[in-house]
């Protein structure tokens, strides 16, 4: 395709958690992040969000020309749509760009009780056609968040045929079950997954047995009839090297899975993807994914890295049996708080032990990294430290070249 409405610029939509994961995704490139109220999300552990955080997170957000929105995409049952009303009008009203939902239950009380909050629909509603996406227009919605079962050829066919705005992942973790439509973790852990409570279960290591009637079971693993401990783990989704084909198929938000992740997550990933975009809309004839943002992306990642379901039906290459096939050779170690340009020192805030002698990677937004030797560092009273051993104190060390507040840094395991 060709036309320019394929060559819009999409959104990078990046998870945010907790407030510091919202300023520092904004900071690192998002053009919006995605969060949890205190009520109706799919994420109850993910340090959501009061009335005051979002107020400040919005603030900053407009100050940066960043877009907020609220996860409300719980399954509600009798009783848990009461107070929902407030609910949206108190997110309407600290300036929240949308509300992502997927109950219809919810769709509508929004509709009629805090009218001006856009809707999107979430990827728990499971669209997967453009005659879908066509009925929740009609019903108001402005964007589906498409089902991560939906395939390229799909995507394509569906923008042809509509107008709505489309949200699609293009990195993180995938679920096991078809659009998060899950109740393992209601059976074996008693947590609705639904509700904002999973636990994971497909997580899990699991044993195979051999249960022959009347016998006692015995481990096929313990036997080493079965190498690993089988697990039902899908691998993490990473269309970075899909860029264009996305673009040129109309899909206008890029979505980055992770509320429960690391700031050192967060930045890297929204870094990666910012830097695609940024390039491709440059010069999109002449433009290739360069392999430093594949690395990059492998500094950070979870689990094995595969497209999902755009190209075909995800197969036993796309599952985790076992043991992990390729680990993060990085971790986060610190970031800057401050820079005096004069005596090319930089203020750090630990996150991880390291030490003198230590190689350390620095990089900031714009893709911006370099790499030094630890040659010398100084606590807070200025005495010589050989180690920084402590969680989150602050210490200060000559750099090579130039950062800025905010910089993270991170060293080879």
């Amino acid at each position: 395709m060709t036309n320019e409405r394929t060559l819009k610029r999409p959104e990078v939509l990046a998870p945010a958690g907790t407030l510091e994961k919202l300023k520092t995704a904004i900071h690192y490139g998002a053009d919006a992040v995605y969060i949890g109220g205190n009520a109706y999300g799919l994420r109850s552990r993910a340090g959501n969000f009061t009335k005051e955080d979002m107020i400040e997170g919005v603030a900053f957000a407009k100050e940066h020309g960043a877009k907020v929105y609220v996860a409300a995409n719980m399954v509600t049952h009798e009783g848990n749509q009461e107070g929902a009303g407030d609910f949206f009008r108190e997110i309407r009203d600290v300036g929240i760009s949308a509300v992502i939902v997927s109950d219809p239950a919810l769709i509508e009380i929004c509709a009629a009780e805090a009218p001006g909050l856009p809707i999107h629909l979430s990827t728990q509603a499971s669209a997967t056609n453009y005659e879908t996406l066509e009925f929740w227009k009609n019903e108001g919605l402005e964007r589906v968040v498409l089902a991560r079962e939906v395939s390229m050829e799909e995507v394509a066919e569906i923008r042809k045929n509509t107008d709505v705005e489309i949200e699609a992942f293009i990195h993180g973790a995938m679920c096991i079950s078809y659009s998060g439509r899950c109740t393992l973790s209601n059976h074996m852990s008693m947590r609705d997954a639904n509700r904002g409570g999973c636990s994971q279960s497909c997580r899990w290591k699991y044993e195979l047995y051999d249960m022959p009637f009347g016998a006692e079971r015995t481990s096929l693993t313990d036997k080493g009839e079965v190498e690993e401990e089988f697990s039902m783990s899908a691998v993490d989704m990473a269309m970075i090297q899909h860029i264009p084909e996305l673009i040129q198929n109309g899909v206008d938000s890029f979505k980055i899975e992770g509320r429960m992740k690391s700031i050192h997550y967060v930045s890297t990933v929204a870094n990666v993807y910012k830097k695609a975009v940024d390039t491709y809309m440059e010069d999109p004839e002449n433009y290739e994914c360069k392999q430093e943002w594949i690395d990059e992306l492998w500094k950070v990642a979870q689990r094995e890295l595969s497209t999902g379901f755009y190209y075909h039906v995800p197969t036993d290459e796309e599952q985790l049996f076992g043991e992990r096939r390729k680990i993060p050779q990085y971790k986060f170690i610190g970031e800057v708080m401050a820079y005096d340009s004069e005596t090319k020192i930089a203020t750090i805030r630990q996150r991880n032990h390291f030490s003198v002698g230590d190689e350390i990677e620095f990089y900031g937004p714009g893709f911006n990294h370099f790499h030094q030797t630890v040659e010398v560092m100084y606590n807070e009273e200025n005495e010589l430290i050989d180690r920084a051993p402590n969680p989150m104190m602050i210490l200060t060390m000559p750099v090579e070249k130039p950062v800025a507040v905010g910089d993270m840094i991170r060293k080879k395991k």
